[in-house]
């Protein structure tokens, strides 16, 4: 039997008494706008099916009655009377307990919903739940008493009306929606139940929201909108967790204001509205002003850059003016340097000309005087060589020292051969001595010679360097070449 709607302008929660084939209607569509989270199906099987068990049971018995009469019996006519309503009669007792077996099995099948979880009971204690699929109860006080949706996420709104903000400011409601699931059917179905869970969750949900409205101020109370409530949640859920169900999600959709308030908050908006008008306007005529500023700006910097154009010409001028004076001057000074140079380089070649004249001087006096030289020193061999062949010879006779050999007899001996020894050898003596010192003389006029030439060349070398380091001065002073010595 279903029970009354609440009528509190938000969600319900009821639980309803349906068949089995009502059962997904109301699960998943509700009853009458109430969300119907537990179905209490309609038990149809009953005892029904002994009824043909009995009478089975009656038929068969009747049949064996009949089998005994007719052997028992003393004429035929009886006995075939009875052999003839025992064969029916057993058909039908047969056929009786066969339908009441079928009648059982079929009322002992127990389809349960995708999504939800039926609650078996036996003479009425709670023995498991059972799950989505087909069960078989054989025994016939074995019974689902409920069928709990378990899967769905359960949308729940809930409008809480005069709830006060800091300030003590009643607000005209607070729509709170959350979302549940029923985690643990039976202690969902034997602690609480649908109808009672849904009284549970509206104080739960206002307790909830009260709260949370006493902490804004009534002015921020549309920042509600939307915000962020997960600390609501988990309130909910250490409430409702003893009960088996879980608070999946849930926000504040809209928030409604006192009217007295809102009309207040009408007028602010107007003095806004107002407030952004004029500072609209002022805007505009800020920017009107700032545009003939910037009107009055722009025509300076035109003038401004009128001079400048003026000032840039001018020295434009100048830097022509001072260029082509600098380039007068460049081409003077150019041909200064070249006349400089063509001057020095003139200079250069008469000295250049005037060093070889001295060095080809040099070189003949060096080579006339080495020729002097030359003649100076043979004349003097001839000279020598001939006092060498009259000077006189002395002969030397010399004992091996320590010998102590000086008899008279080796004195006489000597005295005897010394004249044959003067004439036999005078002959090639003087030759000999005239030719040693002709070698000697020769020498010493090859090194007087070679003598003469470097100190020569040592006097050629630095009188070039003398003409140089005085040709660079007078490069250095500007005079040219040459000049010095012409002056």
């Amino acid at each position: 039997m279903s029970q009354p709607v609440n009528t509190r302008g938000g969600s319900s929660i009821k639980e309803s008494l349906a068949s089995w084939g009502d059962l997904a209607g109301l699960l998943r569509g509700g009853d009458q706008g109430a969300i119907v989270p537990v179905v209490i199906p309609r038990d149809t099987r009953g005892l029904r099916w002994t009824v043909l068990v009995w009478f089975g049971l009656f038929a068969l018995t009747s049949a064996l009655m009949m089998t005994i009469n007719s052997l028992t019996a003393g004429t035929t006519v009886t006995e075939f009377a009875y052999t003839a309503l025992s064969i029916p009669t057993l058909i039908v007792g047969l056929l009786s307990i066969i339908a009441a077996g079928l009648w059982w099995w079929r009322g002992s099948i127990v389809e349960i919903e995708e999504g939800t979880h039926g609650i078996l009971t036996k003479y009425g204690a709670i023995v498991k739940p059972i799950g989505p699929g087909r069960h078989y109860l054989w025994h016939p006080w074995s019974r689902v008493d409920f069928v709990v949706d378990t899967r769905t996420e359960i949308p729940y709104t809930a409008p809480v009306l005069a709830c006060p903000t800091r300030e003590n400011v009643p607000l005209k409601s607070i729509e709170f929606f959350l979302k549940f699931q029923i985690m643990d059917p039976i202690r969902f179905v034997t602690i609480i139940g649908a109808s009672n869970f849904d009284l549970v969750l509206s104080s739960a949900v206002q307790d909830a929201i009260r709260q949370r409205s006493r902490q804004v101020n009534t002015e921020s109370a549309y920042d509600l909108r939307g915000s962020n409530v997960e600390d609501m949640r988990r309130l909910l859920n250490n409430m409702l967790e003893k009960y088996g169900v879980r608070i999946t999600g849930c926000n504040i959709p809209d928030v409604q204001l006192p009217n007295q308030y809102q009309q207040h908050l009408a007028t602010r908006e107007r003095v806004a509205k107002e407030l952004v008008a004029y500072e609209q306007e002022w805007e505009l005529t800020r920017k009107r002003r700032i545009d003939t500023l910037l009107m009055d700006i722009e025509r300076s910097k035109k003038t401004r850059d009128a001079k400048i154009v003026e000032v840039n010409a001018s020295l434009n001028k100048a830097r022509k003016d001072v260029a082509q004076m600098l380039e007068e001057q460049e081409t003077e000074a150019q041909r200064v340097r070249y006349e400089i140079e063509t001057r020095g380089r003139a200079d250069l070649v008469a000295a250049e000309n005037e060093a070889k004249a001295q060095q080809r001087l040099a070189t003949a006096y060096r080579d006339n005087r080495a020729v002097l030289e030359y003649e100076l020193a043979r004349r003097r061999l001839d000279v020598g060589a001939t006092l060498a062949e009259h000077a006189p010879r002395p002969i030397v006779v010399q004992t091996e020292a320590g010998a102590g050999d000086t008899s008279a007899l080796s004195t006489l001996l000597t005295a005897q051969l010394l004249p044959q020894m003067m004439n036999g050898v005078g002959s090639s003596r003087p030759s000999l001595a005239s030719g040693a010192n002709a070698q000697e003389a020769m020498d010493s006029v090859r090194g007087s010679v070679a003598a003469a030439a470097g100190r020569q060349q040592e006097l050629a070398e630095e009188y070039q360097r003398q003409q140089d380091s005085a040709m660079r001065q007078q490069f250095e002073r500007g005079e040219g070449y040459g000049q010095s010595g012409r002056r």
